[in-house]
């Protein structure tokens, strides 16, 4: 009688690891971490929410290993994501602050290896899902909290940042620091609810309840950054199902003119952009981006191949971040701009693979939107708009969320338009 094989690690607990349920389970807590950052923080510290996340991390490699017979990981990250991660990394070897930017990298890797464990884990509706019972909580407790500070007790809430000013009709803040913070994940979350609705994820009342709570933080926060933001995220999404239902042998006519007229009206926006920021009411909130800007723009030119060194979100006491402090009197903890921040940091080679990065993100994930029978795919191209939109005004992009939800959306994308896969579709036949 053949002896029975053991094996180091228990079969039910192997088992547990790669189920459904704690698939699930575990998407859930990391996208509940990507974006409650700030409150981690804001209750526990630095330590507490790195202690998390590392928890997290470990989890989703032990998970990664149980299941790794039943996921394909032929062409598995887009080389893109690859690239542009590399550079960061290897960056620690010019960088004058280089324990700084070790802890970004890894910073940064973590919740990139989170994103790729759940675009891997979970398909499209799984995702859209997830996203949406996460912001669903979050944003209700936001709400909660404020009618808390600002109606019963009258009284700011200092550690979460919470001013109190809901009784005034806002700007309100929630969980995420700041009111801008508040309306980019608001937006995130009303495209969310959207599809969840219009592909019948969840039940009709439970929808619309989601996608009032989501316009009501948008409301209050008074963000006019995000107000912009919504208006072009509202014109992709009438673009989008126009598109979708045009003949599919016209649709690359009107993807090129839809194209054309796009770039026109980014630089038609460029040359007014002073009449956009008046009719926004935004001209203070600008001023304070501008005078960053300029610092930002007067330090580049002193590393502009490759940058200063990757660091994510700005320490306060590295040089040349304390430079722009003491010249704008302000602190920031990142360049209110993600293509400046990127190009500070790691230089013009790394803006080109940033800006290649998402592009390839947004392209793919667009065409298969408007080819793909399912209104699921039109959540990543319309996610990535709004992320990309605000990146002219935030950096969110770079870290903690909208990094984990970049990298879902790329690697997403890349699993149904990555031309390894056909390559690999040609050497199997």
């Amino acid at each position: 009688m053949a002896a029975t094989r053991r094996t180091l690690v228990p079969v039910a607990v192997t088992e547990f690891l790669g189920s459904a349920r704690f698939n699930s389970a575990l998407s859930l807590v990391a996208v509940g971490v990507g974006f409650s950052t700030h409150a981690i923080r804001a209750l526990i510290g630095w330590p507490g929410l790195i202690g998390a996340l590392g928890v997290v991390v470990v989890l989703a490699a032990l998970s990664f290993v149980a299941q790794r017979k039943l996921i394909e990981w032929h062409g598995l990250l887009p080389i893109s994501i690859l690239l542009f991660v590399g550079w960061c990394a290897i960056s620690i070897f010019w960088s004058t602050y280089q324990w700084a930017t070790l802890a970004g990298v890894i910073y940064q890797l973590s919740f990139a290896f989170l994103a790729v464990y759940i675009a891997l884990v979970r398909d499209a509706i799984q995702i859209v899902r997830v996203v949406g019972d996460v912001l669903r909580v979050l944003l209700t407790a936001s709400l909660a909290l404020e009618v808390l500070s600002g109606i019963l007790l009258d009284l700011p809430i200092r550690f979460l940042g919470i001013q109190g000013n809901i009784a005034l009709g806002g700007p309100i803040q929630g969980l995420f620091g700041s009111r801008n913070a508040l309306s980019i994940v608001a937006l995130i979350a009303f495209v969310t609810f959207l599809v969840e609705l219009r592909t019948r994820s969840v039940r009709a009342p439970l929808a619309a309840v989601s996608i009032s709570l989501a316009v009501l933080c948008l409301l209050f926060a008074h963000s006019p950054v995000i107000a912009a933001v919504a208006v072009v995220v509202g014109l992709a999404t009438l673009a989008l199902f126009g598109l979708r239902k045009v003949p599919a042998h016209q649709r690359p006519y009107y993807q090129w003119g839809l194209a054309v007229f796009t770039i026109a009206v980014l630089v038609s926006a460029y040359i007014y952009r002073t009449r956009v920021i008046d009719l926004l009411n935004a001209r203070a909130d600008f001023q304070v981006r501008y005078k960053l800007w300029i610092q930002i723009w007067e330090l580049i030119p002193v590393e502009q191949t490759v940058g200063w060194g990757w660091v994510g979100s700005w320490p306060t006491e590295l040089y040349p971040f304390t430079a722009i402090q003491a010249a704008t009197g302000v602190y920031h903890s990142d360049g209110l701009n993600a293509y400046l921040d990127v190009y500070l940091q790691v230089g013009i080679i790394g803006l080109l693979l940033f800006v290649a990065l998402v592009a390839l993100a947004f392209g793919r994930s667009w065409l298969l939107a408007s080819n793909k029978r399912s209104v699921v795919y039109a959540w990543a191209p319309l996610v990535l708009v709004a992320l990309l939109v605000t990146s002219v005004f935030e950096s969110s992009i770079l870290v903690e969320a909208g990094w984990l939800l970049l990298v879902i959306c790329a690697v997403k994308a890349s699993q149904g338009m990555s031309w390894r896969l056909r390559l690999a579709r040609h050497d199997q036949s």
